[in-house]
């Protein structure tokens, strides 16, 4: 088997033979340049699996060969070296095409795991046999189909502006309302890139207390502060080789949106009592329901994490523009309840998948799944009619209210759906009443006999028991 081939550009003399001398260390041939005009007629003449280059160069910049390779060599990662803190020139290479970048001085121990990612992308795209390929290979889209549903093209766009970003190491930014499934997005777009085989760490930045964020993300040493009897590894050394999802990134007090900063910025973080920082090789996505932008503007959020985080866009639609997908995905939402509960899935009736499409869906496709598990409690003899969907209480509930609550999480398992922020606790406790005069009427009919109100219900043994115990039902 040849050896893969890497293209360094760079006018420094010091750098070339670095990277030339690390990167043979890896078994790789490597070919360098000093300026634009040499690497052009060597990318002209010649195969590369990976290329590294500096911003400023002689005759021109780095920015240009990165647009170049984007253009004429899709398949060829291409990776910016950029000096100590220019961020502003990184974030353009990713923005221009660039799989990731290297700041001088150059860390041996991260450019060794840049490198072996970027080759196993290189070897991924070679195989897809080209750019569109890589789009539309079966194995990836048979993958998202499965897991992302729906055939509307806002969805269609979705999949394949997922296939296209996992194969970027830049950051991305999934914008959304609450419950359109933004973790989900964020799984794909890891497992469908080079990161695969490395942890894919999910956090809710507004479930952790900011007394505790600094040690939950960065770690700490044994001793370092009352109560760290061991030492800790923190959420990006959790992360490392793989992924960061922060979601509700927007939740972020301005303290750790400064240390947020400077670790994308470095690349490393520093333990709670540590005297040196640990490198990390971490790709960060995040999400958040809120309007990132606006919250910029009004002073909450920070301009410069903004910039560094939002490389790259990705806007989930809400249900309300793929009602399209609703039957797809109810048919999918009624199997697995049915599966998880051990009977066949019960059969939604003509007029209830109408009212379903009707329904202006404030929580998304998490409050779809709220709806048809409530309503497969509810329904009797495994038929879903539009009363068992209890639509107009959620519509009267949430009247006047905003679409997305602001205390919701957008998970991959949805919990209960968001209805509007102000009356979706009330909305909660009426349908909890409706549950429990059901499951207490199954039970003295039964003479509290839980097997058979079980299978009164349509539920199983296990189900009942959760829901006794979630209502307080002794």
């Amino acid at each position: 088997m040849s050896k893969q081939t890497v293209l360094v550009i760079d006018d420094e003399r010091d750098i070339r033979e670095l990277l030339t001398i690390t990167l043979g260390r890896m078994n790789l041939l490597v070919e360098s340049a000093g300026n634009v005009s040499d690497a052009k007629r060597l990318l002209a003449g010649h195969h590369y699996d990976l290329c590294f280059t500096d911003m400023r160069l002689p005759d021109g910049s780095g920015q240009e060969l990165i647009e170049l390779i984007a253009r004429e060599h899709p398949q060829m990662p291409v990776a910016m070296i950029t000096a100590y803190g220019n961020m502003d020139a990184a974030v353009n290479a990713l923005k221009a095409g660039a799989f990731d970048f290297v700041s001088k001085p150059v860390d041996i121990n991260m450019l060794r795991r840049l490198v072996q990612t970027a080759l196993r992308l290189s070897s991924e795209r070679r195989d897809g046999d080209g750019d569109d390929a890589a789009v539309v290979a079966p194995t990836a889209d048979t993958v998202v189909v499965q897991r992302l549903i729906g055939d509307s093209p806002p969805m269609q766009q979705v999949r394949a502006t997922i296939a296209k970003l996992a194969r970027s190491q830049a950051p991305v930014y999934i914008s959304g309302e609450s419950g359109v499934g933004k973790e989900l997005v964020a799984r794909l777009i890891h497992e469908q890139g080079p990161r695969a085989s490395g942890p894919f760490v999910p956090v809710n930045c507004g479930a952790i207390p900011s007394e505790l964020m600094e040690s939950e993300f960065f770690g700490h040493k044994k001793g370092s502060f009352t109560g760290a009897q061991t030492d800790k590894e923190g959420l990006f050394q959790a992360a490392n080789g793989g992924t960061l999802f922060l979601d509700e990134v927007a939740d972020l007090p301005m303290h750790m949106q400064v240390k947020l900063l400077r670790v994308i910025q470095e690349k490393a973080v520093r333990p709670i009592g540590g005297r040196t920082e640990v490198p990390v090789d971490v790709r960060i996505l995040s999400a958040t329901h809120k309007d990132l932008a606006r919250l910029v503007d009004s002073g909450h959020f920070r301009q410069d994490l903004f910039y560094r985080i939002n490389v790259i866009e990705l806007r989930v639609p809400s249900l309300r523009e793929r009602r399209e997908d609703i039957p797809k995905l109810t048919v999918r939402i009624l199997n697995r309840l049915a599966a998880e509960a051990g009977g066949d899935a019960p059969r939604l009736q003509p007029p209830a998948l109408k009212a379903l499409l009707d329904y202006a869906f404030p929580g998304n496709v998490r409050e779809l799944e709220n709806i048809l598990e409530r309503a497969v409690a509810l329904c009797e003899n495994g038929s879903i009619e539009v009363a068992d969907l209890m639509l107009n209480a959620r519509a009267a509930a949430g009247a006047g209210g905003s679409a997305d609550s602001e205390d919701d999480e957008d998970g991959d398992d949805p919990g209960a759906g968001n209805g509007a922020a102000s009356g979706s606790v009330g909305l909660d406790d009426y349908i909890s009443n409706l549950e429990r005069e059901k499951i207490m009427q199954a039970l003295l009919e039964t003479r509290y006999n839980k097997t058979a109100a079980a299978k009164r219900l349509g539920i199983t043994f296990r189900a009942l028991r959760y829901k006794l115990k979630k209502l307080g039902i002794d």
